[in-house]
């Protein structure tokens, strides 16, 4: 599943082929949506919400400002064509949304398992759910910390995957910053006190940054960009711990249940409870 910084790449990239181009045809592949037309609207901007992207669309006539809200889930992408491009025929059916612009650069976008086009006015019925977004100006460490000490019990990557309380990490992210502040993926968030989800949550918000924003370091946790090297323990079961030689180890996710994905630790870098540790119930996304 795409992490924020990722979606946040995205839009930046969309931004390059989308961003003040006018709409000269678009085709809206779901059911809801097929008769919505956003020709002639202009391309304002690509936001993102976590791991939520909103492309915002002009005013035409008396009619209001658009949103289109998507969301990447598991295999879902955007990709842009150039003029006198189109994708190949095998993708097609994949295909649920296009918008084609005034330049004839053709943007589509496949397997979007959620799509919604609303009132820009009326956004926050999408995404206002969600907690503070390290991405985003309005970024607010203060409120961060405040949600995720609001189940002290809860286990440390649970809290992090919670998108009300922080949105924008995935589990890759979890999985490094656990190891990264020296805690078990199940320690109860509580024990890590104001002070220290403070700095889990400074670190989150310096660590996505620099993955958005500086070239070669996407997703690069361990400042070595190479292969194998690039994270501590997202993916290195079985694997000695680059820190301390420590077989590190994997438990696997609990079937349908988003608070218990796939995790990974170093047992000696990351004291703490084991997987029987975990949570117990299912959160919103």
């Amino acid at each position: 599943m795409p992490e924020g910084d990722s979606v946040y790449v995205l839009a930046r990239r969309l931004d390059r082929s989308l961003t003040g181009r006018t709409i000269v045809r678009s085709d809206l592949r779901v059911p809801r949506l097929a008769t919505r037309d956003l020709s002639g609207r202009t391309v304002l901007e690509q936001v993102t919400h976590g791991k939520h992207l909103l492309t915002r669309f002009s005013p035409v006539g008396d009619q209001p400002g658009l949103t289109l809200h998507s969301h990447l889930l598991m295999d879902g992408e955007w990709t842009v064509t150039r003029p006198g491009k189109r994708l190949p025929t095998r993708l097609m059916p994949e295909v649920r949304l296009v918008l084609e612009t005034d330049t004839g650069a053709t943007a589509y976008g496949l397997r979007l398992h959620q799509l919604d086009l609303v009132a820009t006015a009326d956004e926050a019925g999408l995404v206002g759910h969600l907690g503070p977004d390290p991405l985003r100006a309005d970024w607010d460490p203060a409120e961060a910390v405040h949600r995720l000490l609001s189940d002290p019990e809860r286990p440390l990557v649970s809290a992090l995957l919670d998108q009300t309380l922080l949105a924008g990490i995935g589990n890759l992210w979890a999985n490094e910053l656990a190891f990264l502040v020296g805690r078990s993926p199940w320690t109860p968030i509580g024990e890590l006190g104001p002070d220290g989800v403070r700095r889990l949550v400074d670190r989150a918000a310096v660590a996505l940054h620099h993955s958005a924003t500086v070239p070669g370091a996407f997703q690069v946790t361990t400042g070595l960009n190479r292969r194998g090297q690039d994270h501590w323990v997202s993916g290195r079961q079985r694997r000695p711990c680059l820190r301390c030689g420590t077989t590190v180890l994997m438990a696997d996710e609990v079937p349908n249940d988003p608070d218990n994905r796939r995790t990974w630790w170093c047992p000696h870098c990351q004291p703490g409870p084991g997987p029987e540790g975990r949570a117990a119930t299912t959160r919103r996304r």
